[in-house]
């Protein structure tokens, strides 16, 4: 109501307005104890944030401790709550993050009971297992909503919030909840994510929204009390829509870790990069980026670690390494041509997959990922080339074109395989079996590469040493000849 809207807008604690300019009041709500402590934080840890507070000649931001309400669900909780006044030409933001071990990719099941209040709708996000709950007073154009997610590490965060272009990460203003540093209770602190911030050139820091954020709060659901990996979490506010604006750009999303008071970049998975949607707070209809199926996205990746990371290099071993034994005569040929033909083919459907999975996921793009792999596929197609037009051995031009193939075909086969590495890492299999699986055989491979390089100089440099003891025993024997000619 209106009255609540006014009584929370006035300066507390010593709070003071200057102007137009919103004031910015948090209030830490910890658990139901014997004894409260007021939570206090360096002013340092916030440089940009305009918070008028009355605070002790220390320096530190003084939080006033009060008492929160039982919740409904008879479970004590930790609130965080951050409240900002200002004019009211924005949004109302609510924040709940719920981490309950829900799956990456899989949609949550929805409710509009919330621990912090009942709401009007409620939809399940497409990514993280979030929901999102809101109620909408069209007479003020003031949205209520509640973002449900979840923590993946005790050292993470989970943040969620809006953007009033379009929905992405640049440009939007959000609202983080990790675990204090100093005193392991919950924040919840607003963030504006510049353009920039992908570049990662400098730490992330709280500043206030320049949106009319009038309240906001952070609160751990039971059983979770401490943030732990799928602990969960709900975090409300309000603010104020454009009049006939019920299209709204949401974010979301998590991370592991928290250096200080900056949450650090985000996992890359598929259902990470797509972690937003627009939602009409009317009708409930939501616009989102669809993402590729797993089993299309390990498809892609075993054929590509196939055929790049393991045909193609053993292709190019049998080359190497047989082809100067006589024994083997033109089987080293017909092996390496079979090999490689096989491991293009494998190649070849791998990176047709990976070009769907990029059509079906638009908005989700792995630059270095998808420019080694284009590198990758153009060295391959041009060796394929190539063999049409190779010279005879007795063509002049022959040595030019086995430099080529060469340059070109080592090219490729290390492209491929540095590749599929960061193909790993785009899965998050970093430090998976499968990953620990690919790298010991292509360790064997390396090995036994390795000690056949050794052979083969050895034997080089034997034949080489032959060959010249020859040619001094033939020019002994000319010599000689010469000699008794005369």
């Amino acid at each position: 109501s209106s009255s609540e809207t006014k009584r929370n807008t006035q300066p507390t604690n010593g709070s003071s307005t200057r102007g137009s300019q919103p004031s910015s009041h948090f209030t830490i709500t910890p658990p139901k104890r014997p004894t409260k402590t007021p939570l206090t934080r360096a002013d340092k840890t916030q440089p940009n944030a305009r918070h008028s507070v009355a605070h002790t000649d220390t320096r530190h931001r003084a939080r006033s401790v009060s008492s929160a309400p039982p919740s409904s669900t008879g479970h004590d909780r930790s609130t965080a709550t951050m409240r900002s006044g200002g004019p009211l030409v924005g949004l109302l933001v609510a924040l709940v993050v719920v981490g309950g071990g829900a799956a990456a990719g899989a949609p949550g099941r929805c409710t509009t009971s919330t621990p912090v209040k009942a709401y009007a709708k409620c939809i399940a996000l497409p990514t993280q297992g979030a929901t999102l709950a809101w109620t909408y007073d069209a007479r003020n154009a003031t949205l209520d909503a509640a973002f449900t997610g979840s923590f993946i590490s005790p050292s993470g965060w989970v943040a969620w919030g809006v953007n009033q272009d379009a929905p992405a990460m640049a440009g939007a203003r959000v609202i983080a909840a990790f675990s204090d540093p100093s005193t392991g209770a919950l924040l919840a602190l607003p963030f504006v994510l510049s353009a920039d911030v992908k570049l990662q050139a400098k730490p992330l820091v709280s500043r206030p929204l320049d949106i009319p954020l009038l309240a906001s709060s952070a609160s751990l659901i039971a059983p979770a009390r401490t943030v732990r990996d799928g602990a969960s979490v709900t975090i409300a506010a309000t603010i104020r829509l454009s009049p006939n604006r019920t299209r709204v750009h949401f974010v979301w999303n998590r991370g592991l870790y928290v250096q200080g008071y900056s949450p650090t970049i985000h996992p890359t998975d598929a259902s990470d990069l797509a972690s937003h949607a627009t939602v009409d707070i009317l009708t409930t209809a939501t616009e989102s980026s669809p993402i590729a199926s797993a089993r299309l996205q390990w498809a892609h990746g075993s054929l590509n670690a196939l055929s790049w990371g393991l045909l193609l290099p053993v292709g190019a071993a049998l080359a190497r390494y047989l082809r100067p034994c006589a024994s083997a005569g033109p089987a080293w040929f017909y092996g390496h041509a079979a090999v490689q033909a096989t491991g293009y083919a494998l190649g070849a459907a791998g990176f047709a997959l990976g070009i769907a999975m990029g059509a079906a996921s638009p908005g989700v793009t792995y630059k270095l990922h998808r420019g080694l792999g284009i590198a990758a596929a153009t060295a391959g197609s041009l060796q394929t080339l190539a063999v049409f037009f190779r010279p005879k051995t007795t063509n002049r031009y022959r040595k030019y074109w086995k430099s080529y193939h060469h340059l070109v075909g080592y090219g490729c086969v290390v492209v491929g395989v540095v590749n599929v590495f960061q193909g790993f890492e785009v899965m998050g299999l970093g430090a998976s079996y499968w990953k620990l699986g690919y790298c010991m055989a292509l360790a064997t491979l390396v090995g036994g590469c390795v000690a056949l390089e050794v052979n083969a100089w050895v034997v080089f440099c034997r034949r080489q040493h032959e060959e010249k003891l020859m040619r001094r025993e033939v020019e002994d024997v000319v010599v000689k000849d010469r000699a008794a000619a005369f």
